[in-house]
């Protein structure tokens, strides 16, 4: 979008009736721009192999009574831990995602419904910085009990290199774009007035299906990384003549 400020409107935005003179004084007044501005906003991106994956995996147990429930999902959730612990995962890496207990209830038609028992859940969010061997350690942690996995989401652990190609590759597509307007105007770019960003996007990756091997001599579970991409939106505005 060219947008151009006339020297008249300049002139008009300049004046400020007496009585407000004194208390706007303090205000800085922003020069009349000779040409025209011309505000792009730019998309740049990078691409990247995922180097770490988040894997959402629990135990869900069920019995008659509500401690009954939670005393074997204790249980069973102790072994999945040391499992993962034993697989070499970092403290860090290991956090508790969710933990919940529901009844269970049976519908019988124009009866009140009836308690039959209950459902204790506990999700550990695990983060695999090998992801080649994610897959492996998931096998795993089901031999332990875990009975309940979600995932994964694949990302980049330190992504502000790949975040600064972005940002140069937005600038530079800005200034391409900025060129072109002001060529097909009869005018050339004199120079950039203010440069805004709008933030970091990186679209979420597809999802990934898996499934535990069945017997000892099926092929293990396995993890793709792929590629991710990141983006950066950028606004600038030029100043043309």
């Amino acid at each position: 979008m060219i947008r151009t400020l006339s020297a008249g409107a300049a002139a008009l935005a300049l004046v400020v009736p007496a009585g407000d003179a004194f208390a706007q004084d303090a205000r800085p007044m922003l020069a009349p721009l000779d040409g025209a501005v011309l505000e792009i906003v730019a998309e740049g991106t990078s691409r990247r192999t995922p180097d770490v994956a988040t894997i959402q995996a629990g135990v869900v147990t069920q019995a008659a009574t509500a401690a009954e429930a939670m005393r074997d999902n204790s249980a069973r959730l102790a072994r999945v831990l040391a499992a993962v612990r034993k697989a070499g995962v970092a403290e860090r890496d290991i956090q508790t995602a969710s933990v919940s207990l529901s009844p269970q209830y049976r519908y019988e038609q124009n009866q009140p419904p009836v308690i039959t028992g209950y459902q204790a859940s506990n999700q550990l969010s695990i983060r695999f910085r090998d992801i080649a061997q994610s897959g492996a350690i998931l096998d795993a942690l089901v031999r332990e009990g875990a009975n309940n996995i979600a995932g994964p989401e694949l990302g980049i652990d330190k992504p502000e290199a790949a975040l600064d190609e972005a940002r140069r590759d937005a600038i530079a597509t800005a200034r391409a774009r900025a060129a072109l307007y002001a060529q097909a105007a009869g005018l050339r770019v004199e120079r950039i007035l203010s440069i805004s960003e709008s933030g970091a996007t990186m679209p979420p990756p597809r999802p990934i299906a898996f499934a535990r091997a069945q017997a000892a001599d099926a092929a293990p579970t396995q993890i793709v990384a792929g590629e991710r991409e990141l983006g950066i939106s950028v606004t600038v505005r030029f100043l043309l003549k």
